[in-house]
């Protein structure tokens, strides 16, 4: 065997097992999303987010309830507050009805349509405006390993919900003490800035982060750190801008 084959076998890195990937995730990042770059599965990591994102609703409506949590939306919508209090009475028995069926299926769902979108039009950027040479599924499996520590969120906000005092004054959306939002009354603060508030979350910036740099491997010398947090960042912002504006137009709890 050539000399020149052996050295460029024994440079090529070995491939990370799954478990080595979901931990390097937090500890290599650096490391484990260049291995995602050249092997990008993403089946893991989706599916056990979502699992422990209907874990975490599990356990809300169990220790808490939805009965409480719609009572409070309803309570901090102007417009819910105008109505008669039968027909207010008619939206909360209709919403228990959708509610925990719907706060499942955008789990099971709604979630992965959503990466689907985001991995698209980060793609469309980093091709489009940067012409860097990455792959859809590079920049959808960056993603689903990037929304790791959600899963962290997810656990620390259900020990909170069972340790706290009151709780029927838990939200299940801002569960734990990670933003801005959590300083801030929902009901007499303006609904755009608590939505944008609650949006500046610690876990959120971790994963934009994290996205950046797996599209970053994806993409490698052609791709700035910089481009790749811009292609996964504008998405999400111009997301959080539209929903506050649902929410200070009272569409939105």
């Amino acid at each position: 065997m050539s000399p020149d084959i052996v050295a460029s076998t024994e440079s090529e890195p070995k491939p990370l097992s799954e478990v080595s990937r979901l931990t390097g995730v937090f500890f290599e990042p650096g490391k484990t999303f260049a291995d995602i770059a050249q092997r990008p599965r993403w089946l893991v990591p989706l599916v056990i987010g979502i699992l422990f994102s209907v874990g975490y609703l599990y356990a809300f409506s169990t220790r808490i309830g939805w009965e409480s949590y719609m009572h409070r939306v309803m309570d901090n919508n102007p417009r819910v507050q105008q109505l008669p209090p039968e027909q207010r009475q008619r939206i909360l028995d209709t919403q228990l009805k959708f509610v925990p069926i719907s706060s499942m299926v955008s789990v099971v769902v709604g979630a992965p349509v959503m990466l689907l979108l985001w991995a698209g039009i980060a793609l469309g950027i980093v091709k489009g405006l940067l012409g860097a040479p990455i792959r859809f599924k590079q920049a959808f499996a960056a993603l689903c390993y990037a929304g790791l520590p959600r899963i962290l969120y997810s656990v620390l906000a259900t020990i909170v919900m069972f340790l706290t005092k009151d709780p029927e004054n838990f939200d299940v959306q801002n569960g734990f003490f990670s933003n801005p939002g959590a300083l801030m009354d929902p009901q007499n603060s303006s609904k755009f800035l608590y939505t944008l508030a609650s949006s500046l979350d610690v876990f959120t910036f971790w994963v934009l982060i994290l996205a950046a740099m797996g599209l970053k491997a994806a993409g490698g010398k052609r791709l700035s750190f910089g481009g790749a947090l811009f292609a996964v960042a504008l998405p999400w912002a111009v997301l959080v801008f539209i929903r506050g504006g649902l929410a200070a137009a009272g569409l939105m709890g």
